[in-house]
């Protein structure tokens, strides 16, 4: 399988479980690593033969600045759901952080691996 990633895909969003963060909106960076069958495309060289990875950014982007979850774990869940049943892939890793959440540290977040069923 191959992969096409996105890399440092930055959002501001509402997320956190704390009164004050409800109010704010606060950086998710991503990484997404994508499983998709290129060879096609480059044989074809025709962007319809692959995994128009701009189009998955624009989606991701909007979904995300207009979420307003608790958790990074619902927001990652959710990203990936959505990116299933908008794109043709065979498998998804998401890594979720939040910049500076935890003083100290240059940011915190989750790893999720998933695969079409």
């Amino acid at each position: 399988m191959d992969i096409i990633f996105i890399k440092e895909l930055c959002v501001e969003t509402v997320i956190g479980i704390y009164d004050w963060e409800r109010k704010i909106k606060q950086v998710i960076c991503i990484d997404l690593e994508l499983g998709k069958d290129i060879k096609k495309a480059s044989l074809s060289d025709n962007v319809e033969d692959t995994l128009d990875y701009k189009a998955v950014a624009k989606t991701v982007k909007e979904f995300i600045k207009n979420s307003k979850f608790k958790l990074v774990e619902t927001l990652a869940e959710e990203t990936v759901k959505l990116i299933f049943s908008e794109f043709n892939i065979k498998y998804i890793k998401g890594r979720f952080s939040k910049p500076g959440a935890v003083t100290g540290s240059k940011e915190v977040g989750i790893i999720i691996e998933r695969t079409r069923q």
